[in-house]
């Protein structure tokens, strides 16, 4: 694939885990905590990428389904992964019948869909009663875009610092591939519909580039973001994690 493809991609896809390190083994614990019965569940993880947490999620759940809009992707993690189903459709239209899942998982995926409303409504419509939709999406108040800017007609990918802090049309300009999010537009999308908030966070990431480039300091400065989530000063936070109940 060209480097222009590859860029071309992420801009519209975002960036799939491509590896396992401690920062996805706390997103993993994290999952575990907000869905208790993981060990007998049937799980539907919406925007799988290449099946990282897939695989570890086959390790926990009886039943695991992986769905994947961009078809290269499905088929590295089709290819790569014995166990799990691994579905190539769109998040707004998903091929499942009502009611089929107890575990909805949606890791950072909900921000590049073509429509988020849609998307929220097919992951309730696909959840069991009494099964939790798992929900992790971009805080609008994140110091730093991570998904790139379009500028002057050109993409250009990296960590943008204070983009989201713009008025929405000068952000939506220059970020107009991806969206974040105010607790208040994600908790919107599930308005009338049949689910019950567990609980809602705000996380931090788990820089292990930062970490593995500044050594010592660079744990530091992770760790002490670790800890200030559940305080004030995780507004910041990357990301949010919200918990529903379908009713």
């Amino acid at each position: 694939m060209t480097e222009t493809r590859s860029r071309e991609k992420a801009s519209t896809c975002g960036e799939p885990s491509y590896v396992w390190r401690s920062g996805q083994e706390r997103r993993l614990a994290m999952i575990r905590a907000a869905a208790p019965g993981l060990g007998s569940a049937r799980v539907l993880e919406i925007g799988c990428g290449v099946g990282r947490y897939l695989e570890k999620l086959a390790e926990l759940a009886p039943r695991v389904v992986g769905l994947e809009y961009e078809g290269e992707r499905a088929h590295e993690a089709a290819a790569r992964l014995q166990h799990p189903l691994v579905v190539n459709a769109a998040n707004e239209h998903l091929p499942f019948a009502d009611a089929g899942f107890d575990v909805v998982l949606s890791n950072e995926v909900i921000e590049h869909v073509a429509d988020d409303r849609a998307s929220a409504a097919e992951m309730v419509r696909v959840l069991a009663p009494r099964g939790r939709i798992v929900l992790f999406c971009p805080n609008r108040w994140y110091p730093v875009e991570q998904h790139g800017v379009w500028w002057r007609g050109r993409y250009h990918f990296g960590n943008i610092p204070l983009v989201n802090y713009l008025p929405d049309p000068l952000r939506d300009r220059l970020a107009p591939h991806v969206r974040t999010y105010t607790l208040r537009r994600l908790r919107r999308l599930f308005d009338g519909l049949p689910v019950r908030e567990v609980s809602h966070s705000r996380v931090f990431g788990g820089y292990d580039n930062v970490a593995a480039r500044l050594g010592t300091p660079g744990r530091v400065l992770r760790d002490g973001l670790h800890r200030a989530e559940g305080t004030p000063f995780d507004v910041v936070g990357l990301s949010h994690l919200l918990v529903l109940e379908r009713a």
